[in-house]
C-alpha cells in the first residue's frame, strides 16, 4: 500500500506573536506530519505567512513549511526568490501554496489594475509557477565556486537566463538566490475550484481537493492525474490530498450523526465533527480504498484540535502501522516521496557537450 501522507493547517488569523505558530509546528513535527500550511490573503489582516514560516524554520528540524504566497499583485521574480530563501533557511523543507486574489478590494490595495476573472488569474498563476521553476534552475547546483585565490565566487557559465514571457509579465533572470536545496520547493495548489485544476495538474506537486466522500475524492484525483498526463507529466508525481475541516471537540465520543461514514458538506467545505478515533477510521478507510494520497486537515480550534489530532488520531494510525513514526529523510520532497528535479539547463549543457 502506498505511504499515507498527513498535513495540517496551523492558521491563527488574529495572532501576531510567533510563539503559537511555533508551538503548533513543533507539535505537528512530534507527530511526524509531512508539512504544515499557513494561509495568507490580501483580503484580511494578519501576519505574513512567508515571514512566519521563516521565523519557524530555525526552531524546527524536519516538518515541511508551506506558506501561501499569492501570485496576483506580486512580482514573480521576488516571489520565487523568497520561496527559494525559505528553502535555504529550512534546509530543504519549504513549500509554496499558490493562490490568487480575485476581489476589487484586494486590487485597490495596489492600485495597478482591476480585478480579473479567476480563470485569467489562475492562468497567470501557472505562468508564475513556470517562471519560478526556470529561475530556480537558473543557477546550476555547482554554480558557486567560492575560489578565494582567484576571487571568483560564481562560475558564470553555470548561470542562465530564464527569458520567460507570459501573458501579463516577463522575467529574464537569472535569480539572485542560488538553486534551492530541493531544486524546486514543493508547490501546493487547492484544486477544488474548476479554475485552479489545470494549473494544479500542470505545476503542483500536491493538489488539495475538498470532497465529502472517498468516491468523490477518487474521481477528483483521476481527473487531475488525467490532466497531468495530457501535459506530459508522470501522473503519479502529482499527489492528491483530501482537504477536510475537523472539529474534534467531541473528544472520544462517536462522530455526529451523518459524520460517521464521512464528512458532511458545509458552506466552507467538507467538515468532520467527532472524536479522534473515528477520524482515524475515516482516514484509514479512504487510504485503504486508494482514494487519496493523504489528507490536509484544518482544525476548528487550533490548539485543542491539533493536540487531539496528533496525540489521538495520528498516534492511532501509527500504532496500526498506517503512518510513520519518524522522518526517514530531511527534506519535504523526501517526506512526500518526490524526486529532486533535474536542472533543465544543466541537462541541456550536458547534451551539447
Amino acid at each position: 500500500m502506498p505511504s499515507l501522507h498527513l498535513a495540517v493547517a496551523i492558521d491563527r488569523p488574529d495572532t501576531h506573536d510567533a510563539a503559537p505558530y511555533l508551538e503548533s509546528a513543533l507539535l505537528a513535527e512530534h507527530g511526524a506530519l509531512d508539512f504544515v500550511t499557513l494561509h495568507d490573503s490580501f483580503a484580511r489582516p494578519g501576519p505574513d505567512a512567508l515571514a512566519v514560516a521563516a521565523r519557524i524554520a530555525p526552531r524546527t528540524a524536519r516538518i515541511g513549511l508551506v506558506p501561501t504566497v499569492t501570485t496576483t499583485h506580486t512580482e514573480p521574480f521576488h516571489v520565487q526568490a523568497a520561496v527559494a530563501t525559505l528553502d535555504w533557511v529550512s534546509h530543504g523543507r519549504a513549500g509554496w501554496a499558490l493562490d490568487v486574489s480575485a476581489t476589487e478590494a484586494e486590487a485597490r490595495l495596489f492600485g495597478r489594475r482591476r480585478a480579473a476573472p479567476r480563470e485569467e488569474l489562475w492562468r497567470e498563476a501557472g505562468d508564475v509557477a513556470e517562471a519560478a521553476a526556470l529561475l530556480w534552475d537558473s543557477w546550476e547546483d555547482d554554480a558557486e565556486i567560492r575560489d578565494v585565490a582567484t576571487g571568483r565566487f560564481i562560475d558564470r557559465d553555470k548561470l542562465h537566463y530564464a527569458d520567460f514571457a507570459g501573458r501579463t509579465f516577463s522575467v529574464r533572470g537569472p535569480s539572485i538566490v542560488p538553486r534551492p536545496p530541493q531544486g524546486h520547493p514543493v508547490r501546493v495548489v487547492d484544486a477544488t475550484a474548476p479554475q485552479a485544476r489545470e494549473t494544479a495538474a500542470r505545476y503542483a506537486d500536491v493538489a488539495l481537493v475538498r470532497a465529502a466522500s472517498a468516491e468523490r475524492a477518487d474521481a477528483a484525483r483521476a481527473e487531475l492525474r488525467g490532466l497531468a498526463a495530457r501535459y506530459g507529466r508522470d501522473p503519479h508525481t502529482l499527489l492528491v490530498f483530501a482537504a477536510l475541516d475537523v472539529d474534534l471537540g467531541g473528544g472520544e465520543h462517536a462522530a455526529e450523526p451523518g459524520h460517521g461514514g464521512g464528512p458532511l458538506p458545509t458552506a466552507e467545505g467538507p467538515a468532520y465533527r467527532g472524536g479522534p478515533v473515528d477520524l482515524a477510521e475515516l482516514i484509514a478507510d479512504w487510504h485503504r480504498a486508494g482514494a487519496v494520497d493523504g489528507f490536509h486537515l484544518t482544525p476548528a480550534e487550533p490548539r485543542r484540535d491539533l493536540e487531539r489530532l496528533v496525540n489521538g488520531t495520528v498516534a492511532l494510525l501509527q500504532h496500526r502501522g498506517l503512518f510513520r513514526t519518524f522522518y526517514p529523510g530531511s527534506t519535504l520532497r523526501e517526506h512526500l516521496g518526490l524526486a529532486r528535479p533535474a536542472n533543465r539547463y544543466a541537462a541541456l549543457t550536458g547534451e551539447s557537450a
